[in-house]
């Protein structure tokens, strides 16, 4: 094992590096969605049963006890309940904003780490195959067995490399980012949802509002007059 990695080079030694740097990533992302994984459906259903109640209380711990990027959207919208419709959309929106980017950490190395593996692996063939023909020593090299040998093993080492680092990490970003594309797809519906849930209970209190203010009071019997019984005298 020592004996490759001295072929290798230096070249190897920097693949190597960025595969332990991949392998973290990865590990770190898969235990972040296993983390954030809730039954979104049930929650939801939860979710709204209490605010139909009136139990706001009761909807917050349940979010605080699931926490996701939907229990974070659920407790915002619960928060400005009593918000305008248009006030509801905007914050709803810029709290899903905010999930973004805690969704998407550490993409962008993984990603770039599976391009340019393989461009290393590339160029430590380059290198090797210079070495090989005695062009970095200055010299002709083709009479030694040992440096031509030395030079197309640090090719092929390299290469292998490369592309041994770059397969899985294209496979697993690929993954991760369609996973983060549903999750949003779903927050993104979620919003809907809880917009028309918070609509739906505005409404029905404001139509029960005039119903409370419009009764009218019980009105006061008008008293009957009395009749006047006439006396036999005053007829005459």
């Amino acid at each position: 094992m020592l004996d490759i990695l001295d072929k290798g080079g230096i070249i190897l030694w920097i693949i190597i590096g960025l595969s332990v740097l991949a392998a973290a990533i990865i590990i770190e992302r898969l235990l972040y969605f296993k983390r954030i994984k809730v039954d979104e459906e049930k929650l939801f259903l939860r979710i709204k049963g209490a605010i139909a109640k009136n139990h706001f209380d009761e909807a917050l711990s349940i979010c605080d006890s699931n926490v996701s990027p939907l229990t974070g959207l659920m407790k915002v919208g619960i928060n400005h309940r009593d918000q305008p419709e248009y006030v509801q959309k905007e914050v709803l929106k810029d709290a899903a904003r905010q999930e973004i980017p805690q969704l998407e950490r550490f993409l962008t190395p993984l990603g770039t780490i599976a391009h340019i593996s393989p461009l290393l692996g590339l160029l430590g063939t380059v290198t090797g195959n210079i070495k090989s023909f005695g062009i970095l020593g200055g010299g002709t090299s083709l009479g030694d067995p040992t440096i031509l040998a030395t030079g197309i093993s640090e090719a092929l080492i390299t290469t292998a490399a490369g592309l041994i680092v770059s397969i899985p990490a294209v496979i697993f970003y690929n993954y991760l980012v369609k996973k983060v594309e549903n999750i949003l797809i779903n927050m993104e519906n979620q919003v809907n949802e809880m917009i028309l849930l918070l609509k739906g209970r505005q409404k029905a209190q404001a139509t029960r509002r005039p119903e409370r203010a419009e009764r009218p009071e019980r009105a006061e019997r008008p008293s009957r007059p009395v009749r006047r019984e006439e006396s036999p005298g005053e007829g005459l």
